[in-house]
């Protein structure tokens, strides 16, 4: 077998980010030290230098000052043991000063610290302090590099008869930068540790948040976060602890009918006050939530996140809902033709038995009547109710209600004409109305329903009245709330809607929807809807076929949210 070749190793990035996190602001830390240590130490061996010249001024100055010093020079030769030579020894060694120089106009030395010097003209240019001018400077002379101070040397009666050097040793002064770096490093070594020791209880608090992801995973997790909420086709709504919308998709955006502006808003600055803000907000708690946006049925659930916030979900049931409003009407026309081919089949029997019996005087008056009962009921409809829509669903109503062991009746104030603006929410409105009032009605003593339709101007007013149990005044205003209901929603879908869409249809024409207790007890519907009708003269748009006007009624909104 071939050896295995050895490993190499790899330098580079940590993949972790709680080690990337921690790497990174130890380096900034770091950086941040040397850094601040470079600046601090670039001015303060400039401030050393000053520190040393301003102080060998001041000596010069003090010892320029001396009352005898001038006297003195113009009055003694320059020699090692004479009174300005002692006099400058004298300052020298109290000050601390490298050296004391005093000199005439000539340049010329009165004292030095080597007495050899003494009578020797100075090694750097005294001309600006001869001139009156006092002078700091760093330069080098005979006893080396030093920091210097210059200044005139003035008689009793204020005219120059010399000058005075003083220097201090540039070694000295370098020697207090070199000293004071040590402390520096310490300071900033202190400060490092305390960056690292921060960076690191934040690293951790990063890891433990983070679950010890790597950046390439939480990229990942991101872009798999974006293509997941895009693609589904549920609504995803994301809020913070404060209740304002922290994320929307695709989806929510359509079903609620707002923009990328919604996103750090509050809910009910988004979407207005309403079920959906207090179903999304969690005022109203429960799984699968229904509530209408628009003219969107929507079904909610949401779910509390650990931050304080929640996720919500949305769904559309609008086709659903439609689809079981269409089943619910097929089911009651079936019954409803069900039960006219029991009373017709029974009628044909009678019919033979009076064409066997030759009693054909009696069948032909019993077909008669027959055909009377349901030709004055749709004369009695289209009499009073001139829109062919309208008319035909009552219709058919009249026909479920007979089933159902329910009277429909249309009241004597009914006149509608045929000037409907748009008569297929009008059709929605009534047939859902009726058909609440048939199922309270139903089942009671003398079981009626009464139907008033009228116009007053271009204002439609619908009233529906029943003799079932009426609505108790607490819950007048619960009944027209998105998913309020009593009664056990069917398999197929769930109640607490049809009420709601009703006052929106009102609302949504500028009009009202209101229900309060009828004469003789049972319930009373009233719709007001403002131009609703076309001005007298105008045509209306055209009506459905008579085709079509079996499947109008059909697919009428028949939710019951008592």
């Amino acid at each position: 077998m071939s050896p295995t070749p050895p490993r190499r190793l790899r330098l580079g990035m940590p993949k972790r980010m709680f080690s990337q996190v921690l790497l990174m602001q130890v380096a900034i830390a770091a950086g941040v030290a040397v850094l601040a240590t470079g600046l601090f130490l670039a001015p303060l061996s400039e401030q050393l230098d000053d520190q040393a010249m301003r102080r060998a001024l001041a000596i010069a100055q003090t010892t320029a000052a001396q009352p005898r010093l001038a006297e003195e020079l113009k009055s003694t030769p320059a020699s090692a043991d004479g009174p300005v030579q002692a006099e400058a020894e004298r300052i020298r060694k109290a000050s601390g000063a490298e050296y004391v120089v005093v000199m005439n106009v000539d340049g010329t030395r009165w004292s030095h610290t080597n007495p050899a010097e003494i009578g020797g003209h100075v090694s750097t240019d005294p001309r600006s302090a001869l001139s009156g001018r006092e002078v700091m400077e760093i330069d080098s002379g005979t006893l080396g590099r030093s920091a210097r101070g210059k200044v005139p040397l003035r008689d009793t009666d204020g005219r120059i008869v010399g000058a005075v050097s003083v220097g201090i040793e540039y070694d000295s002064v370098r020697a207090r930068l070199i000293h004071a770096i040590p402390g520096l490093f310490a300071y900033a070594g202190g400060a490092l540790a305390v960056g690292a020791l921060a960076a690191y209880l934040i690293s951790r608090r990063v890891q433990r948040q983070t679950r010890d992801l790597a950046f390439s995973d939480i990229a990942g997790l991101l872009a798999e976060r974006e293509a997941m909420l895009h693609g589904i086709r549920e609504g995803v709504v994301a809020l913070d602890r404060e209740g304002r919308i922290r994320l929307l998709n695709d989806e929510a955006r359509r079903l609620l009918g707002i923009g990328d502006e919604a996103v750090g808003q509050p809910l009910d600055t988004a979407l207005g006050e309403g079920r959906t803000t207090d179903v999304l907000a969690g005022t109203v708690t429960g799984t699968d939530l229904l509530t209408v946006r628009g003219q969107r049925v929507l079904v909610a659930n949401r779910m509390p996140t650990d931050d304080g916030g929640a996720v919500a979900t949305l769904r559309d049931r609008t086709e659903l809902e439609q689809l079981g409003r269409e089943l619910d009407s097929t089911r009651g026309l079936i019954d409803a033709l069900r039960a006219q081919d029991h009373e017709h089949a029974n009628r044909m029997h009678t019919l033979l038995g009076l064409l066997e019996l030759e009693m054909y005087d009696d069948a032909v008056e019993f077909v008669g009547e027959v055909v009377g009962d349901h030709r004055a009921t749709a004369e009695q409809v289209t009499e009073k109710i001139h829109d062919p829509l309208l008319a035909a669903l009552l219709v058919g109503k009249a026909t479920v209600a007979a089933e159902r062991g329910v009277a429909l009746w249309i009241s004597d104030s009914t006149l509608f004409p045929d000037r409907l603006i748009d008569p297929r929410g009008l059709a929605t409105i009534v047939g859902n109305l009726v058909d609440n009032a048939l199922d309270a009605a139903a089942g009671t003593l003398h079981a009626r329903v009464e139907v008033e339709l009228r116009a007053e101007g271009r204002t439609a007013v619908l009233r529906v009245r029943d003799t079932g149990p009426g609505i108790p005044a607490e819950q007048r205003e619960l009944i027209f709330t998105d998913g309020w209901s009593t009664k056990k929603p069917p398999a197929h879908r769930k109640r607490g809607i049809g009420l709601s869409l009703v006052r929106r249809l009102a609302e949504r024409q500028g009009g009202s929807a209101r229900v309060s207790e009828a004469d003789g007890g049972g319930a009373e519907f009233t719709i007001v809807l403002p131009e609703a009708l076309a001005e007298p003269g105008l045509a209306p748009e055209p009506a459905p076929a008579p085709g079509l006007v079996l499947k109008s009624a059909a697919t009428t909104v028949n939710e019951e949210s008592r």
